[in-house]
């Protein structure tokens, strides 16, 4: 059997994606930024490969023998120029799929996200037809979006490159959307917008594996898979279950959906105008998902790759609890 090179392996999905490989009996090869990124990954029993996105002959190198390329690796914290996005997010994505094919892989199952849609309006029950959009007025959505079309553009015969799209990750590892959270709660910041009522999906990361492992085995090259938990979630209820497992109680407060898209606006206008370091305290991407219904359908994944979840809510929040 080849070995698996994976990218972001020290990261929140990429991490638990190397440990089921792993565990699964797959000789698994995972690129290292660090010293302490390199002792991650072996600790997962993975080798560790030193390198970068930014270096596509080392990358070539590094997926020598490989038959199966899982891209996990990129850039969705909050703040950063349009420069450091595309780098990470677009040329390190062109970077890997000139490397896979330079080293003859034969498949690249790249981890794309719903986000990818986004302009500023509701996503309810979307599906794999609607179009990207690289013109967003966010950073993570666009430079998402244009490099998932890369990769799509990237599939032929001798190389068959696919997309498996989650929404809203969540699980143990989460270094996003929970610790964020958590985090403007505790500082005073935080505050339901427009009552937090919507509807959304979400995917715990162990039911992202197993898209993206399914997608491995059955998907069609040149194709999109969108995978959730199931069923969509009122995320106010969703993210209260979700603080409650760090003892954490959001206060009741509630800012009015135009008032937090005007403070958006004028805030990412000022940190983009100035070039100020960090992110405004409201930006986009975290105004669309605290304010907006984000459903998916994911008949396409459940009928072609035979994807079911394999975690429910309970079990998920059972867990963070410990």
């Amino acid at each position: 059997m080849s070995e698996i090179f994976v990218t972001g392996g020290t990261g929140f999905i990429g991490g638990r994606l190397v440990e089921r490989l792993v565990d699964e009996g797959h000789t698994v090869r995972a690129l290292a930024r660090s010293d302490s990124g390199a002792r991650r990954v072996t600790g997962l029993g993975a080798a560790a490969v030193r390198g970068d996105l930014g270096d596509a002959a080392a990358l070539a190198r590094a997926m020598a023998g490989c038959g199966l390329v899982y891209h996990a690796a990129a850039r969705a914290a909050r703040g950063g120029g349009r420069a450091r996005f595309w780098a990470d997010n677009v040329e390190g994505t062109a970077n890997v799929l000139h490397a896979a094919r330079a080293s003859e892989v034969r498949r690249v199952v790249h981890v794309g996200t719903e986000a990818a849609l986004m302009v500023g309006q509701p996503l309810v029950g979307v599906d794999e037809t609607a179009e990207l959009r690289p013109d967003s007025p966010a950073l993570y959505p666009a430079s998402k979006a244009a490099a998932e079309q890369l990769v799509l553009d990237s599939n032929g015969a001798d190389m068959a490159t696919l997309v498996v799209r989650p929404r809203f990750v969540w699980g143990p590892g989460d270094t996003t959307v929970l610790p964020e959270l958590a985090d403007a709660v505790r500082s005073g910041r935080f505050a339901w917008i427009g009552g937090g009522r919507h509807l959304t999906d979400t995917t715990h990361v162990d039911n992202v594996v197993e898209g993206l492992v399914l997608a491995a085995q059955h998907g069609t090259g040149g194709e999109v898979y969108f995978v959730t938990d199931g069923a969509p979630v009122v995320f106010r209820d969703f993210a209260t279950e979700l603080l409650a497992t760090q003892g954490i109680t959001p206060p009741g407060r509630s800012l009015p959906a135009w008032a937090a898209r005007a403070a958006t606006g004028a805030g990412e206008a000022i940190w983009r105008g100035l070039r100020l370091p960090g992110a405004p305290p409201l930006d986009y991407m975290s105004l669309w998902l605290s304010s907006q219904e984000c459903t998916i359908d994911t008949t396409k994944a459940r009928t072609q790759l035979g994807y079911a979840p394999l975690r429910t809510h309970a079990d998920g929040l059972a867990e963070l609890r410990g």
